[in-house]
């Protein structure tokens, strides 16, 4: 049996490798009444041979951690899509994303217990700009938080 090779697909995965710090800027929601900035911090490890990336994050707001949550990104070549399978300090199990890249911008949706969830990640220009968005119906989004991030 021949083993698997790695595709175009999986070698983009190679863009969310690494470790991204920077600030992000919560807006108002249930969890954070007040507009608030806090840091965020990925460490994002190639895995599997490099068909999957694991996530690491932590935000924290003056020295103190807020939330944390583990991720795991793969690649469908089947229909040339990406997956993130994630978990968090909310307790709520596994929340999946779908979406693909444009580009350098991978967009990703959810449907969980929140509604309708949007992770727009942009890593152009060497840095990582982010923005998490929810929605009810999955057609009017709401801003929850926007991130500027760079690379160790």
């Amino acid at each position: 049996m021949d083993m698997p090779q790695l595709t175009d697909g999986h070698k983009k995965l190679e863009t969310i490798a690494g470790t991204w710090t920077g600030d992000e800027h919560m807006q108002p929601s249930q969890w954070v009444p007040e507009p608030m900035t806090a840091q965020g911090k990925s460490v994002c490890k190639l895995i599997l041979n490099g068909f999957a990336v694991s996530m690491d994050y932590v935000q924290s707001c003056g020295g103190q951690e807020m939330f944390s949550g583990h991720g795991v990104y793969t690649y469908n070549g089947k229909d040339d899509s990406y997956l993130l399978h994630w978990f968090d300090s909310m307790g709520a199990g596994c929340e999946v994303f779908s979406g693909g890249f444009d580009g350098d911008t991978l967009v990703m949706t959810s449907k969980g217990f929140m509604g309708y969830m949007r992770m727009t990640s942009d890593y152009s220009g060497g840095q990582l700009a982010s923005r998490m968005e929810m929605s009810q119906d999955g057609e009017d989004w709401t801003l929850m938080f926007r991130g500027t991030y760079s690379k160790e």
